[in-house]
């Protein structure tokens, strides 16, 4: 789950990470209101959005009046960044900036660590600093058996050129990212810039925060913050009906009964010049109401042009997915193709079903290859 930048520093405030004072407004008028409250001086109005970019396209203001951030708020307000829409602003005190670093905890799967980056070159695109200058962009892989020691922070700052005189505060910031990172189940923590002030004092002054959305059970507060109106509208009737769904961005709709075998579907779909749509793992034992339910949600993506059911029966009954598309096909108006393969438990059984009943827009194989080569064909290819 991914957070605003306001909310990602309602929990660096937690954590006693030093960030900007600042209130969220989701009006002109309020922000108004928020810049008379920080003092009635220059304020910096920031378009809170779950994408990066801000700045570039226009959501990042700065206001030296509260009159002023009212009409900058007006501006950024309603404002479309890489296809999200601006519904809140955030509107924080000015502060001197003397420096502007780069720092961030992520979760690296193929180390099966959290790493961790510090540059002096922040406040800029970091893949660009990756790319061009790789020597200025210190990493730390981290092992959690042994934790964050003193001296892995200290070995950090150097490989980055921090000056010595910004190692306490810099420094601290970092050890309390690594206990927030920890105690959040955090799977990324990007500050971007981590800025000096003209007075040398360390901050946070954006916050890009990423929290493992299977641990949210045990943040309920966290999970208070989840913005629905942001959400892909799938994903979120997905998540409201308890189906594993991932959109994609193809034409051909995926189910499948458990996440290796939906995986290996999206490759063999795209091998066959096809583009999958998205990602929906049935699970195990799915039954007929789970089968219509997951054809509502595929079927909600009005770029899908036509669907593929991929079932190897082993809890799952070949036959109660049979009788899941058949019950679908009565409930549901569905003008798109379904090209079905079923093996393993109770397949004989299945197919029968659907040869018996003959629904015309279903289409029955035995392969997997089969069916993805069928399925591309009656959606018209990428």
């Amino acid at each position: 789950m991914d957070l605003y930048e306001h909310q990602g520093k309602e929990l660096f405030a937690r954590f006693g990470i030093a960030t900007t004072e600042g209130r969220v407004a989701f009006t002109p008028a309020e922000a108004r209101a928020a810049a008379e409250e920080l003092g009635g001086g220059r304020v910096v109005v920031k378009a809170q959005v779950l994408t990066g970019g801000r700045g570039k396209a226009g959501g990042v203001k700065v206001a030296d009046s509260p009159a002023d951030a009212e009409a900058k708020a007006a501006g950024i307000l309603g404002l479309d960044i890489k296809g999200h829409i601006t519904r809140r602003v955030w509107v924080e005190k000015a502060v001197s900036i003397a420096k502007e670093y780069y720092f961030s905890i992520t979760f690296d799967r193929g180390a099966k660590a959290p790493l961790f980056m510090l540059s002096t070159m922040g406040g800029m695109d970091i893949e660009a600093v990756a790319v061009d200058h790789p020597e200025a962009l210190a990493r730390l892989h981290l092992d959690p058996a042994i934790g964050l020691k003193p001296f892995f922070v200290r070995r950090l700052l150097f490989a980055a050129g921090v000056p010595k005189p910004e190692h306490v505060g810099v420094g601290e910031i970092i050890a309390r990212c690594d206990t927030m990172f920890r105690e959040m189940d955090a799977m990324l923590l990007e500050v971007n810039p981590l800025i000096i002030t003209a007075e040398g004092a360390a901050i946070a002054a954006d916050a890009k925060v990423t929290i493992d959305g299977n641990a949210l059970y045990r943040h309920a507060d966290v999970e208070a913050m989840r913005d629905a109106a942001a959400e892909d509208p799938q994903e979120r009737m997905a998540r409201e009906r308890d189906v594993t769904y991932v959109k994609l961005d193809g034409t051909v709709g995926i189910l499948g009964n458990g996440a290796g075998l939906v995986m290996s579907t999206l490759d063999v779909v795209d091998q066959v010049g096809g583009s999958p749509a998205n990602f929906l793992d049935v699970g195990g034992g799915a039954d007929a109401a789970k089968i219509v339910t997951a054809l509502e949600v595929i079927l909600s993506d009005p770029k899908v042009k036509a669907i593929l059911f991929n079932i190897f029966g082993g809890i799952t009954r070949c036959d109660e997915v049979a009788k899941g598309i058949l019950a679908a096909l009565d409930q549901l108006t569905i003008a798109v193709p379904i090209v079905v393969r079923l093996d393993g438990t109770n397949d004989v059984e299945g197919r029968r079903l659907l040869s018996e009943a003959a629904p015309p827009n279903v289409y029955p194989e035995r392969t997997m290859l089969d069916a993805a080569k069928r399925v591309v064909a009656l959606a018209g290819g990428r």
